[in-house]
């Protein structure tokens, strides 16, 4: 999706706009404040504001999300704390995947090469059991492969491959992952 911005061209309709300016005041009078163990009725308040909320997927509390209805989280799925999540477009946190503390998921960037600067924004999808390290940066239009991790203060804006470790700014390939076997449970690694 492209939009105008300097030229004057509608960014987001007046009903986009409302819903996110209602949604930043109910976030921070009836979620803000809420302890780690409230996420059922963070979950009701999302799904209020449509979000696809699974019965066992966690947005913390210092979460920030520009726009619920752009946000989907599969089973046992968690953004902790302080995540940024600028939902532009749609972002996809798959099944048994970890966005950890401080994470920035962005949606939205300009095209450089076009007068007025407009608006591009892209959906992410953080695949099934991949973690997303602490502080990492998650650019517009990226897909974390199953499995994949993003290292700590990692940056991508390119697709990771399924059950490869990155790390870095720009990222670069580590190393691959181990898959867990039948036997091995999930653990997560916050």
């Amino acid at each position: 999706m492209t939009q105008q911005t300097r030229e004057g061209g509608v960014n987001f309709s007046i009903r986009h706009r409302l819903i996110r300016i209602a949604w930043s005041i109910v976030w921070a009078l009836l979620i803000s404040w809420t302890p780690r163990n409230f996420g059922r009725w963070r979950r009701m308040i999302l799904r209020a504001f449509g979000a696809k909320m699974a019965s066992t997927s966690d947005a913390r509390a210092s979460v920030r999300i520009w726009y619920p209805p752009n946000l989907i989280m599969e089973e046992r799925t968690i953004m902790s704390d302080h995540v940024r999540c600028y939902n532009m477009h749609t972002v996809r946190i798959r099944a048994g995947a970890t966005v950890s503390q401080g994470v920035y998921l962005c949606g939205g960037t300009h095209d450089i090469d076009r007068p007025g600067l407009p608006l591009v924004t892209k959906s992410i999808e953080i695949g099934c059991e991949s973690w997303i390290a602490a502080d990492a940066f998650v650019g517009p239009g990226v897909t974390v492969g199953e499995g994949a991790v993003l290292g700590a203060r990692g940056v991508t804006v390119k697709d990771l491959e399924p059950w490869t470790v990155y790390a870095g700014n720009p990222v670069r390939k580590i190393r691959m992952r181990k898959r867990p076997g039948p036997s091995n449970e999930r653990v997560s690694p916050e």
